[in-house]
């Protein structure tokens, strides 16, 4: 954890979708004081018409993040890290930042394993590189 998955109204190539990725990682990683090979990231490819909203009475595409994340950081933070998504989003994959939607989910860290262990709970000291080894 944490599991952010993309979910695109459109298909993408192979390197557009890892640089999005490696950048994603590395704004993940500055707003929430952690390292950036801390979260998996999916991409799900929906397809044209398949993930919409109903906007000023017309079907429009949008792209959804969902970020499934550890509890812990203040909505301010998790503001920054969802304006920053919607930019990228914006830059990568060519959709009005209007039309990015992120959602977090936060976690008790007894809810995820990763690197064969139970997550801790989280802690400012995980941006220091070296400090989660």
């Amino acid at each position: 954890m944490p599991y952010l998955q993309v979910d695109l109204p459109v298909p993408a190539s192979l390197e557009v979708k890892h640089r999005f990725a490696r950048r994603l990682a590395e704004l993940y990683a500055e707003a929430m004081l952690t390292q950036p090979h801390i979260p998996s990231i999916a991409f799900r490819e929906l397809g044209a018409g398949n993930l919409v909203r109903l906007q000023d009475g017309v079907l429009q595409p949008v792209l959804v993040v969902m970020c499934d994340i550890r509890r812990g950081r203040d909505p301010e933070i998790r503001e920054r890290l969802a304006r920053a998504i919607a930019a990228e989003c914006s830059s990568a994959f060519g959709i009005a930042e209007r039309q990015v939607v992120v959602e977090f989910t936060q976690h008790t860290p007894d809810e995820m394993f990763r690197y064969g262990n139970m997550a801790p709970e989280w802690s400012p000291a995980e941006a220091v590189p070296g400090a989660l080894q």
